[in-house]
């Protein structure tokens, strides 16, 4: 590593025409090192001026075209040297993450180099979302063109800062929107530091502000702007539906939202790789220490295999590195703050009151650090409608819940309010496509061990039920942040 990781700090301010500005709020927030509890930095609470301040400058910047209207190639080139910056300075983006909110910068899922390919993808994709032309008779001509949304306001979650950040800047900017940023509270340096990479890219100033704070204040005051023409939001179901009703009460703005998940990780009896599941299932609450939305955190067994495949799981969760997110040796780090530590426990404490059996874990872990570290946990015999089953949790809790036959296993994967994600581990063709079919969720069928990046940020999905509203990823992410524009032409 080629820089000192100690040394890696960034300013939090709102940032409005490509510079920092102070905050009009006399209002902080202390932000605290979640590795050992003790204050990191103090960030400015936000309030509705900030976010006038920058949604103006946003609109300012639309109205006179200088990105909307700048040709393709322009764009294109802005955005890959914004990746090729963000792969640059890739180790302080993820130090900053890490020291924030502590996720691993060991853990190369969703990391700043990823978001540098996600950009990289976007910047190519500037010329390749197109109109349609539709046949008509000899007088007309009717097309549709795609133009941008306008202002465009991104609120993102603090579990994977860096990469929640370019998920929804890089596709709205490569569409030609101005955008208003606000991340999480909890982790906010590495969207300051995007947005002064992207303006050394060459983006236009105004193009992309960030306006750092509270959710209840400034993801508000976004949500209810009457200039703001779409809201994007990542975050918990239960907010997510609050912005749906800001949007209600404002100006009907388009709001596009990635909300909770308790997605199934089903594994047959019928011949696969029980090694293979075993790891991808420890994975699933190690990575990020369990909070990822689309975490497989119930685990759907044959009861046929049941004790093998547990305790293939219990010796992956016992080959765990637990320390300093900031440590390059750790692999498991602390939950993001006392709030969420909190929470975990609480979900904990539940479940063994209600007398479901705990194989594993269940414990706070290195309480001398002052961090909020909690053992990675494993409850078995788990009822399907129990708590733990059923909410999200967002930390490293795996429900394990058996199963007779393929129906039973559906009809358990389907049982709870979302639709995020599932994945099944078969060696059954017939069955793989069944329960593809089956299945609300996107899907992941698994007959080998998963390698290689698939189809990478070309692929797009769409969540179901209370998971959320829109399409992200891939050319149809893309889609989302543009507006089709009918265009009839009478002529003789």
């Amino acid at each position: 590593m080629s820089f000192d990781i100690k040394r890696v700090d960034q300013e939090v301010a709102p940032f409005v025409d490509g510079v920092l500005i102070t905050s009009a709020s006399g209002d902080t927030i202390e932000v605290m090192n979640p590795s050992n509890g003790k204050r990191a930095l103090s960030i400015p609470a936000g309030c509705d001026k900030d976010v006038a301040t920058a949604v103006a400058s946003a609109r300012r910047a639309y109205a006179d075209g200088r990105w909307s209207e700048a040709p393709p190639s322009i764009r294109k080139k802005t955005l890959h040297r914004l990746a090729d910056l963000i792969a640059a300075n890739s180790g302080a983006l993820d130090a900053l993450d890490a020291g924030e909110m502590g996720k691993p910068i060991r853990e190369r899922c969703a990391n700043a180099a990823s978001a540098a390919g996600l950009t990289r993808f976007y910047a190519e994709a500037v010329d390749k979302v197109c109109g349609d032309t539709y046949n008509s008779d000899k007088t007309t001509f009717v097309a549709q063109r795609r133009v941008p949304r306008g202002i465009v306001a991104a609120v993102t979650p603090w579990n994977f800062p860096t990469v929640n950040a370019m998920s929804k800047v890089a596709p709205a900017l490569a569409a030609g929107n101005c955008v208003v940023l606000k991340p999480s509270e909890l982790s906010s340096r590495s969207a300051m530091r995007l947005a002064i990479l992207a303006v050394e890219a060459g983006l236009p100033p105004g193009v992309l502000n960030v306006v750092p704070g509270r959710g209840e204040t400034v993801g508000r005051a976004l949500g209810m702007h009457m200039d703001v023409n779409m809201l994007t939001f990542t975050g918990s179901t239960e907010i997510g539906k609050q912005m749906m009703c800001y949007a209600g009460q404002s100006n009907l703005k388009v709001v596009m939202t990635e909300c909770g998940g308790k997605s199934p990780q089903i594994v047959f009896g019928d011949g696969v790789d029980l090694d293979a599941a075993a790891k991808s299932v420890a994975q699933a609450i190690l990575t990020n220490q369990g909070q990822v939305c689309s975490a497989g955190t119930r685990l759907l067994v044959q009861r046929s295999i049941e004790p093998v495949l547990l305790e293939k799981i219990l010796a992956q969760l016992e080959n765990i590195s637990i320390g300093n997110a900031l440590d390059p040796h750790t692999t498991f780090g602390p939950l993001a703050s006392s709030q969420q530590c909190a929470r975990v426990m609480k979900y904990i404490q539940s479940a063994k009151d209600e007398g479901v059996e705990l194989v594993a874990g269940g414990k706070r872990a290195l309480p001398e650090t002052g961090g909020y570290f909690v053992e990675p946990t494993l409850f078995r015999n788990v009822p399907p409608t129990a708590r733990i089953a059923q909410e999200e949790i967002f930390g490293p809790v795996l429900s394990v819940i058996k199963f007779e036959n393929e129906a039973e296993a559906i009809r358990i994967a389907n049982a709870t309010i979302y639709g995020l994600a599932a994945y099944v581990w078969t060696a059954d063709l017939s069955r793989a496509m069944r329960v593809t079919k089956a299945i609300h969720s996107s899907i992941w069928v698994n007959a080998a061990a998963p390698s290689g990046e698939g189809a990478g940020h070309a692929a797009s999905y769409e969540p179901a039920f209370q998971s959320g509203i829109g399409t992200e990823g891939g050319l149809a992410g893309m889609e989302s942040y543009l507006r089709r524009q009918l265009v009839w032409i009478n002529h003789s």
